[in-house]
C-alpha cells in the first residue's frame, strides 16, 4: 500500500474505535434518538457503514473498467479542501445528498455488533482495495463526490476520515443529550 494511503487508512481505522467506543458507552441508550427527527446513535454509525459500502463498492466497480479516468484538476482538489474544512468544524451541519438520506433512513437498523462485525468486513475491502491501487491512478479522479466532484482514492480516503469526524462529533452531542453532565456539589 502507498505510504499516503496507509497513514489515511490508519487514521481512519483509530477513529472509527474510538467513535464505536463512545456509541458502546450508551448502552441500551444508542438505539435511542435523543429528539424527534434526530437519529440515535446506532443510525450514525449505519450511515457510516452504508457510505463506506457505497464509495468502497463505487471504487471497485470503476477499476475493473478500461475507461480513462480524469485527472482531479484545482477547483476539485480547492472545493474537497473546502469541505474537508466545513466537516471538521463543530456545529456545521450538512443536509445529505437526496440519495444518502433516503439510503440510510431506509428500514431498521441492525443491532451495534452486527454493525460492528459488517464494518470490519468492509474495512478488510478497502484494506484490500488501496493494498491492490493501481500507482498510475492515483491521482486520477475515481469518485464523484456529490459536493467536491471528482475525486481521487486520496481525497476519498480523505473525505472517509473527515466525514467520520463530522460524525463523531454527533455521536458526543448524542452522548451529551441523552446523559447531561451531573452538576458537581460544592463541599459543605
Amino acid at each position: 500500500m502507498n505510504h499516503r494511503l496507509n497513514l489515511k487508512f490508519e487514521q481512519l481505522e483509530r477513529a472509527t474505535e474510538r467513535l464505536l467506543a463512545a456509541v458502546e458507552a450508551l448502552g441500551p441508550d444508542a438505539t435511542r434518538a435523543p429528539g424527534p427527527g434526530q437519529w440515535a446513535a446506532t443510525q450514525v454509525v449505519h450511515h457510516l457503514l452504508l457510505i463506506e459500502n457505497n464509495i468502497t463498492g463505487y471504487v471497485q466497480k470503476k477499476l475493473r473498467t478500461t475507461e480513462q479516468l480524469p485527472k482531479a484538476g484545482p477547483v476539485t482538489r480547492a472545493r474537497a479542501l473546502l469541505v474537508r474544512l466545513l466537516l471538521r468544524l463543530p456545529g456545521v451541519r450538512f443536509r445529505a445528498p437526496r440519495g444518502v438520506a433516503e439510503l440510510t433512513s431506509e428500514g431498521p437498523v441492525p443491532a451495534l455488533p452486527a454493525l460492528k462485525l459488517e464494518w470490519a468486513a468492509t474495512r478488510r475491502r478497502i484494506e484490500q482495495l488501496l493494498n491492490e491501487y493501481p500507482g498510475p491512478l492515483l491521482n486520477r479522479a475515481i469518485f464523484p463526490h456529490p459536493r467536491s466532484g471528482r475525486i481521487t482514492i486520496y481525497q476519498v480516503m480523505e473525505f472517509l476520515l473527515d466525514h467520520l469526524l463530522h460524525h463523531q462529533q454527533q455521536v458526543n452531542r448524542i452522548t451529551k443529550a441523552l446523559r447531561p453532565a451531573v452538576p458537581t456539589r460544592a463541599p459543605g
